[in-house]
């Protein structure tokens, strides 16, 4: 499984970019936020990857941040989203706005994307809601630790704070806001202390 590539920007088109690693060319599909954030030909770049096999077709999708690879990940598994469907999203929303519109239910933000529907955009919105909300929020435009489903402290601090009776979303920007203070070395009960203030606050 490939996860990253750091190397040379080599060609962009449309929705693609070639990556030269030591003289290797990596051809990965991009949202055109992604290709945007890729730079000028000629100039370094990393971009965090997801290998799709299917019986035809082996493709890399390339994406920015590993937030944008992770929340690819996430639109790909609901009903009648593919990968097109989900860099289409991608290009149009920005994985902030795409989080947010989840986690706030709004299907319209979503339908603005080329090729969605306002019944596919529903769905989305619909089967993404809860993922969204257990999520720290991303903010700044720079990727927020993500959590790992059923892992590490952010998510442990989540849970309690929603134990404690916050909305998933209030909880995960609580959390988040803790995380970008403390670092990601942070422990548990210091992200659940300083949440609890944010969170109040």
């Amino acid at each position: 499984m490939i996860a990253k590539l750091k190397g040379l920007l080599d060609e962009t088109g449309t929705d693609w970019a070639v990556i030269d690693v030591s003289g290797v060319g990596y051809l990965v599909h991009c949202s055109t936020k992604t290709l945007a954030a890729l730079g000028e030909v000629g100039e370094g770049c990393t971009v965090f990857t997801d290998l799709q096999v299917s019986e035809n077709d082996m493709r890399l999708l390339g994406f920015a941040s590993a937030a944008e690879r992770d929340w690819f990940r996430l639109l790909t598994q609901v009903q009648g989203v593919g990968s097109k469907v989900a860099l289409a999203i991608l290009s149009a929303l920005s994985p902030e706005e795409v989080q947010a519109a989840c986690a706030g239910g709004d299907a319209a933000m979503v339908a603005r994307a080329q090729g969605v529907g306002p019944k596919l955009a529903g769905r989305i919105v619909n089967e993404l809601k809860d993922k969204a909300g257990a999520l720290p929020l991303i903010s700044g435009g720079v990727a927020a630790q993500t959590l790992a489903p059923g892992g590490g402290a952010s998510a442990d601090a989540v849970s309690a704070l929603e134990n404690l009776g916050f909305k998933p979303a209030v909880a995960a920007r609580a959390v988040a806001t803790a995380l970008s203070e403390l670092g990601e070395g942070a422990g548990e009960s210091d992200l659940i202390r300083v949440a609890l203030k944010r969170a109040a606050g």
